[in-house]
């Protein structure tokens, strides 16, 4: 049985001229646009800290000297930084060759213009599963982000990949971000190279590369029109989910619903709790599974009218519920949205820029807990002895 591997080097491609940002990039690489006063390559630098990273290499073409006297050697973020300086003809393969002599036995290589809520260590025990010489992060696309380019079996192989997007078949979007074992530099050629177009193909046929699949929407600037949504989602927030019933309301017994507003009594200290994470300035959404409405215990128009009157009673009080997303499928019809699935607070993350990373999530089950697993939220679970403003009032 092989070692497992532990990453701790990352590999960050940014030598291109970024001919579609222009005029951004007359004189400016394309991962030094700033957003809210910080370019976007520092955020990949944080993001990598976060991750446990101790080194980053930079493999920079155009305008190198705009990147190196802004990040130096990366002392003052307390992380190792070097260089390997080529020119902009160079393709990203050949940035990687040459870099070589700095590349640890196994790394993450990432390219400069994606940012994806990364999980390093969900994707090292997914290469630790079966290693290969290279891993890459497959978004799932189920929302027709952009065009799908790869195409993942169900071993988690990488069967196809279509720089074109053509092909009808394929399942994902490869996003950048992959662990590479430094072996797979046998694989490549003397020539001035394209990564994806002479080595992807090459790992197919070995079966040596594999997919990681994710529904997290990743960011990018590698277009003007993408601009918009990063600026967005980088911007500073605070957001925090909460379960319906057993957080914010008292359950009805079990097998039973909620049904009326006559029937909707609050919990001890949830008026109190949702006031004070409203004044600390964080945005608040619920989440909650509603059955019911499948079953036909109760209408659409009943829990809008729960809702509706839930929110009007908060305000009164002074807190705002940004939004509520509710699942109203029933319990056996395999949709992505009703918890312990994930699917809610993934749209959550869509519709309004969310890094669920930085999030907490608080519910009062383990459906709630795995939910916020599931999609890289911090999770917190209420007891009967810990209210939601008991958690509240520890977070704030």
């Amino acid at each position: 049985m092989s070692e497992k591997i532990s990453i701790k080097q990352a590999v960050i491609l940014a030598g291109g001229i970024g001919s579609r940002l222009k005029p951004l990039t007359d004189n400016l690489p394309k991962p030094m646009i700033p957003f809210h006063g910080r370019p976007f390559l520092e955020y990949l630098v944080q993001l990598l800290i976060e991750n446990g990273i101790t080194e980053i290499i930079l493999l920079l073409g155009y305008l190198p000297e705009k990147i190196i006297d802004h990040f130096g050697d990366g002392s003052k973020w307390g992380i190792k930084i070097s260089y390997s300086v080529g020119s902009v003809e160079e393709e990203t393969g050949t940035r990687i060759r040459n870099a070589a002599g700095l590349l640890a036995p196994h790394f993450l290589l990432m390219y400069c213009d994606n940012y994806w809520p990364l999980n390093l260590q969900k994707i090292s025990d997914f290469y630790n599963e079966r290693p290969v010489l290279a891993t890459g992060v497959v978004y799932t696309n189920r929302d027709g982000f952009t065009q799908n380019n790869i195409m993942v079996d169900g071993e988690g192989f990488v069967v196809k990949y279509d720089k074109t997007r053509q092909d009808k078949s394929l399942n994902g979007v490869e996003i950048g971000f992959f662990i590479l074992d430094r072996k797979i530099l046998e694989e490549m050629p003397p020539n001035n190279f394209s990564f994806e177009k002479e080595i992807f193909p090459k790992l197919i046929g070995k079966r040596e590369l594999r997919g990681f699949m994710t529904d997290q929407r990743y960011y990018s600037v590698g277009k003007l029109e993408r601009l918009p949504e990063t600026e967005a989602f980088l911007k500073p927030k605070k957001v925090i989910c909460l379960d319906r019933d057993g957080v914010i309301n008292k359950k009805a017994p079990e097998g039973d619903y909620v049904k009326s507003w006559a029937e909707f009594e609050f919990l001890p200290g949830a008026k109190e709790a949702v006031r004070l994470l409203t004044e600390k300035g964080y945005d608040i959404y619920i989440i909650t599974n509603q059955a019911g409405v499948a079953r036909g215990m109760m209408s659409h128009n009943d829990l809008e009218e729960i809702h509706k009157n839930m929110q009007a009673e908060l305000q009164m009080t002074g807190g705002k519920i940004k939004k509520i997303y509710a699942c109203t499928h029933g319990w056996n019809e395999g949709c992505a949205c009703r918890k312990p699935k994930p699917g809610m607070l993934f749209q959550i993350a869509k519709e309004n820029h969310v890094d669920l990373s930085k999030i907490f999530f608080i519910g009062d089950d383990d459906r709630d807990m795995q939910a916020g697993k599931a999609a890289g939220s911090k999770t917190i679970l209420i007891t009967p002895q810990k209210n939601l403003l008991a958690v509240v009032q520890n977070l704030v």
